[in-house]
């Protein structure tokens, strides 16, 4: 069998062509996912930031919310950034009219908590689990990013900015406020990468 895993991005809306570059930097094979019989075929999933409200109607409407769901609950590897963090939660604080979400960790999580889109800004984030040797923080970009506001005992905080947490995992699923998809440094998708292939 081979250890490189099949890692799929979900791609219905958001930035999906950064992590399909990212994740294929980090030694896997990365293709998008649209529909049921897609997401049967990877090892691991990333669902990218965009707009989560957009994202959770798309999901329904290409029948892909429950089998996200499945997927998910089974022990597939999972990876959400900004609205792919919301995707993720159990809860939203405040969510929108029909607003659905896959779940998978354990948190209750606050949507545009840094502010709107002209708040955006960029900051240096210590990871836990990621290396800085040389390379020092990950580099996170905060695109009207959401903020973790609570967790169950069962959740790992990997990141807080400004006393906020902003990256955690619970078993094999992992999610961070901000888009490392964006900078160049592949670290975190690293990191998950590695999540897939202990499970292979």
């Amino acid at each position: 069998m081979s250890d490189t895993p099949v890692i799929g991005v979900l791609a219905l809306q958001g930035d999906v062509r950064e992590h399909l570059i990212a994740l294929a930097s980090a030694d896997a094979l990365a293709r998008p996912v649209r529909r049921p019989e897609e997401l049967a075929g990877v090892d691991g999933l990333v669902i990218p930031g965009g707009e989560s409200t957009t994202m959770s109607k798309l999901a329904v409407l290409f029948g892909m919310m429950e089998p996200l769901r499945e997927r998910v609950r089974a022990g597939m590897p999972v990876y959400g950034t900004c609205a792919g963090m919301i995707m993720l939660a159990d809860k939203i604080l405040d969510p929108r009219a029909g607003q659905e979400t896959v779940g998978g960790i354990d948190m209750i999580v606050r949507r545009n908590a840094f502010g709107r889109q002209n708040e955006s800004f960029e900051a240096s984030v210590t990871v836990r689990g990621i290396e800085e040797d040389t390379q020092g923080p990950v580099e996170g970009v905060f695109i009207r990013a959401p903020w973790v506001e609570s967790v169950g005992a069962s959740v790992q905080v990997l990141a807080e900015h400004r006393g906020h947490m902003v990256a955690v995992r619970q078993k094999n699923a992992l999610a961070t406020s901000f888009h490392p998809e964006l900078t160049g440094d592949h670290r975190v998708h690293a990191l998950f990468v590695e999540m897939v292939r202990a499970v292979l």
